[in-house]
């Protein structure tokens, strides 16, 4: 055989023994907001949002619900340790490659930690290599002036517990000033700050609608929703009853506004930014391959 022909078949050989690229496996992580919990399915999500967005997965299996204890500041072990290490656990035992992570409210503050800390934890690393992008519903990025009223004890804080429950580290970590503070010193994606290292995508809220003889009012429950429009009073004309537009979008980018692509063009309140309402699980599940 000519020595160019048999090069070229030795090569052929060689590739031909060269192992097939791994195929990338997409999971999906649904990150909750304050408080304790030990089923977020149920407690914080339920299933209704969680179904629609897993059906867009190559494997419906390849989700996980995280379950922590957002109560305590973004950094603390039972906060961004207990994220990472449920994370971590869901990467190695699926075997995921690429992870969107769906956060909602404070949840967007505790994965930003991760996300901007890679050297405070030996686990950050792989969750960043793996983080294909986050979708933070209604983030508290820059805070809510109803974290500082509950915190001063203000008359007001008395109608709160309902939303935000007792005055817990999270709390005071989403007071105006306070989370001023962490983005200029401790987390990227704010106004001149560091990038993050991967898209951190804001969906925010911008109304709430309660009206009794209005049956959108009802989803995600009228009484909660009726209760984010009484709240709304202290926040500016365009809020979702928790946070100010502004503070949803002060970190990373928007990738939209609720009217601009929910079926009717209706606003989420803060809660219904955590429920299949007006096709928010179908957005969500469309945008996973994306």
């Amino acid at each position: 055989m000519h020595s160019t022909a048999r090069r070229s078949f030795a090569l052929a050989l060689l590739l031909g023994l060269q192992p097939a690229q791994a195929a990338e496996v997409l999971g999906v992580a649904f990150v909750h907001g304050t408080g304790v919990h030990t089923n977020a399915t149920r407690d914080y999500w339920q299933p209704g949002i969680i179904d629609s967005v897993r059906q867009g997965l190559p494997d419906r299996r390849n989700h996980v619900v995280i379950s922590c204890d957002f109560d305590q500041y973004m950094w603390k072990p039972n906060a961004a340790g207990c994220l990472a290490d449920q994370l971590t656990g869901f990467i190695d035992r699926r075997g995921i490659s690429q992870l969107v992570v769906i956060t909602h409210s404070n949840g967007g503050n505790v994965m930003r930690w991760i996300l901007s800390n890679p050297t405070y934890d030996r686990r950050y690393p792989k969750i960043i290599r793996t983080v294909r992008k986050v979708t933070a519903l209604a983030p508290s990025s820059a805070g809510t002036p109803l974290a500082d009223a509950v915190i001063n004890g203000s008359t007001f804080e008395t109608l709160l517990g309902w939303l935000l429950g007792k005055r817990s580290d999270a709390v005071r970590q989403q007071q105006v000033a306070h989370m001023a503070t962490y983005n200029a010193q401790n987390l990227y994606g704010s106004a001149g700050r560091p990038a993050l290292p991967t898209p951190f995508r804001a969906v925010v809220g911008s109304d709430v609608d309660s009206s009794p003889t209005d049956t959108d009012s009802y989803c995600g429950g009228y009484a909660a929703n009726l209760g984010l429009e009484f709240t709304q009073n202290w926040l500016s004309s365009c809020s979702d009853g928790f946070l100010d537009c502004s503070s949803q979008q002060a970190a990373g980018s928007v990738w939209f506004i609720d009217t601009a692509r929910t079926q009717g063009a209706e606003p989420l309140s803060h809660n219904q930014s955590r429920r299949a309402c007006f096709g928010l699980g179908t957005l969500l599940r469309n945008d996973l391959t994306q």
